[in-house]
Order: structure tokens, then C-alpha cells, then sequence
């Protein structure tokens, strides 16, 4: 009865939400704002293993939802890539590491070189140090790709974002002015 009342509540507020401006982001596929506010996006080659890491997550990312009719950008990421431990044992020995990868990067618009977006992302993940230095070696690689996923993640969901939004404020009817 408890799940009845619940699916019920739920079902009465759904109305309320679609009054409320939410949209989805990638809504309508090809034909959704996002699609048309990117044209296409040349990632930049980035330096390094976390770098090859990174610019195939994101051109994987970009290629489902760019190809629209919208303007051309170059996307330019730098990265620092740290790895950094704590946690000692007792012979001076490191039982803990914390893999840091943070990337800053800018949107271009291709045609004009313009400046769209400066902005960062980042994340971190920890692990224990084994014994085996070859477990350990493995343990940092596995972090690093995990890494570069959750990072091209974020600037790709970040540069929808500010595409969508800056499509929809100039697709948005201007506010008549009113005469007294």
C-alpha cells in the first residue's frame, strides 16, 4: 500500500517539474541543444601517458555528441599528474598513495580564436601500496585510467553546459519593451 501511495505522489508531481524549466541536457539526440551548439571540437594533443589517456576518453565522449550545425572549437587541456604518499610503516616504507589528476582547460572557437571557456576539473583516487612493486605499478595505472574517465567527463558535461545554455539565451525571444 506504502508503494502505491509513493508511485502515486510521484506520478502527481511530474507535472510540477515540467513547469519548473528543467530540461535535459543531451534531450532529442542530434536534434538537442547540445548537438546544434557544437559543430565539432579538435582536441589538442596533451603531453604524456595521463595525456593519451585523456584525449581518447574525450574525443570518445565528443564524438556522440558533436556533428551538429553549430560552430567549430579547439579544445586545449594541460594536466598535472601527481602521485603523492602517506600512511609510513614501520620501516620508513609507504603504505599509502593518493594519485591526484587535474586538468585546466580552454574552449576556442575555431573560426574566431576566441576565448569561450577557461575552467578546471579534477579528481583523485587512493591506494594501498603492496608489497610487490609490481602490483603497486599496476594499482597507479588502473588509477590513472579511472582518472582520465571521471576528468573528460566533467569538461565534456561542463562544456555542454555552456553551450546549451548559451544556445538557449540566443534562441530566447528579447523582452518587448512596453510604452506607457
Amino acid at each position: 500500500m506504502k508503494r502505491l501511495a509513493a508511485l502515486a505522489l510521484a506520478l502527481a508531481a511530474l507535472p510540477a517539474l515540467a513547469s519548473c524549466g528543467l530540461r535535459p541536457l543531451y534531450g532529442s539526440g542530434t536534434q538537442g541543444t547540445v548537438a546544434r551548439a557544437i559543430g565539432s571540437v579538435q582536441v589538442d594533443a596533451i603531453e604524456g601517458k595521463a595525456g593519451w589517456l585523456v584525449t581518447n576518453a574525450l574525443n570518445e565522449r565528443l564524438a556522440a555528441i558533436s556533428g551538429g550545425e553549430g560552430p567549430s572549437y579547439r579544445l586545449h587541456v594541460e594536466l598535472d599528474d601527481q602521485i603523492t604518499g602517506f600512511g609510513v610503516r614501520a620501516g620508513d616504507t609507504v603504505s599509502r598513495e593518493r594519485r591526484t589528476l587535474r586538468a585546466r582547460y580552454q574552449l576556442f572557437d575555431g573560426a574566431t580564436g576566441a576565448l569561450v571557456m577557461d575552467a578546471t576539473a579534477g579528481s583523485d583516487a587512493g591506494l594501498d601500496v603492496a608489497s610487490s612493486e609490481f602490483a603497486t605499478i599496476a594499482a597507479e595505472d588502473t588509477a590513472l585510467e579511472r582518472l582520465s574517465e571521471i576528468v573528460a567527463d566533467q569538461i565534456v558535461m561542463r562544456m555542454a553546459q555552456k553551450l546549451a545554455n548559451e544556445q538557449a539565451a540566443s534562441s530566447a525571444p528579447a523582452p518587448q519593451a512596453t510604452t506607457p
